[in-house]
């Protein structure tokens, strides 16, 4: 893009929100509504790079150092995932990003830096071994790591092998690669695929919206039909990143009922936002005990983050029904 004329009212307020930074983008977009939200993140996937014309036009009153800037370099995968996260909590940033990507038209390795890594998995798994590295070595170390995982047991030493031999690779290889990516990957992508639809998670998310009487009926009723299913579904009426929609002094509350042991293990995988919301409320001394600690821990299986996160929930969910902090979660649910 190079006249600033040629921007939208949402291409603009996507370069501002891009040169604010994830925190205070998330901030903003908590304000918008849902279609609001969509639009916005598919005019920031759409971007690439802005020059010094349009930022300066854009945010030259909010900021004077932007009109020094070329350009804003975007890693809109990064930049997007991150933002709808902090914003929306991540099970709902994963659809709207599913959503934009199909707008915005994102091919070959952007297509999959967008999707989980399963389905990226199950693309590449048929291919060349060289196709495989190449691929991974686009991707982001997290989404390579787990796609690796994931990949035929028989597959992984070779691939990984070809990724470290790697080294410069030809602009027309690159081309060539998303060809390949578009005709054959994406096609075992989609033959895979399979669209979720319902379940207890939405169940849950549904009597989450619902007045707190007629959403404990419901599930009541729920009991008397299916109790294990129940149970389900009220263990994800309420999970460990609720805690985001917590006010501080909820937080610093909940902080008082449980052990600090219990917590570390529920922080090695808790969300980065999270993470951050429950140390801010921590006194400096004990947060940078708790930042060291989760840096030196070792390996921690996912069982057991996922029984502290749990048990910590419990905590919580009994001190909101005894109003001592409130979950925010919509109209309905635990209050």
């Amino acid at each position: 893009m190079s006249d600033s004329a040629a921007l939208t009212g949402t291409d603009s307020v996507a370069v501002l929100l891009m040169a604010l930074g994830e925190e205070y983008a998330a901030e903003v977009l908590k304000q918008l509504d849902a279609r609001e939200m969509h639009r916005l993140g598919t005019a920031m996937a759409s971007l690439h790079s802005v020059d010094r014309e349009q930022v300066a036009g854009i945010v030259a009153q909010f900021n004077d150092e932007l009109v020094n800037q070329n350009q804003i370099p975007i890693d809109t995968h990064d930049f997007m995932k991150n933002v709808l996260t902090r914003a929306v909590g991540r099970d709902k940033a994963k659809t709207v990003m599913e959503r934009i990507l199909n707008e915005a038209g994102a091919t070959g390795v952007e297509a999959l830096k967008w999707m989980e890594a399963a389905a990226v998995a199950a693309g590449l798994k048929r291919e060349h071994p060289q196709i495989i590295a190449l691929v991974m070595s686009y991707l982001e170390a997290g989404q390579a790591a787990e796609v690796l995982n994931l990949l035929p047991e028989a597959l992984r030493h070779d691939v990984l092998l070809r990724v470290a031999r790697l080294d410069a690779v030809p602009t027309a290889a690159i081309g060539e690669l998303n060809e390949v990516i578009e005709k054959q990957v994406m096609r075992n992508i989609n033959a895979a695929a399979s669209f979720r639809v319902g379940g207890p998670k939405r169940a849950a998310e549904m009597l989450n919206g619902l007045d707190t009487g007629v959403g404990a009926t419901l599930l009541d009723k729920i009991k008397g039909v299916d109790e294990e299913l129940a149970t389900r579904i009220e263990d994800l009426m309420v999970v460990f990143d609720h805690l985001l929609n917590v006010d501080d002094r909820g937080i610093q509350n909940l902080l008082r009922e449980i052990s600090s042991e219990n917590l570390l293990v529920a922080l090695r995988g808790a969300d980065d936002a999270v993470k951050e919301k429950i140390l801010k409320n921590m006194s400096k001394r004990a947060a940078e005990m708790m930042r060291d600690d989760l840096e030196s821990m070792g390996p921690v299986r996912l069982a057991d983050v996922e029984a502290a996160q749990k048990e910590i929930m419990n905590v919580a969910k009994r001190m909101a029904e005894a109003g001592d902090l409130n979950l925010g979660q919509g109209g309905g649910g635990y209050v």
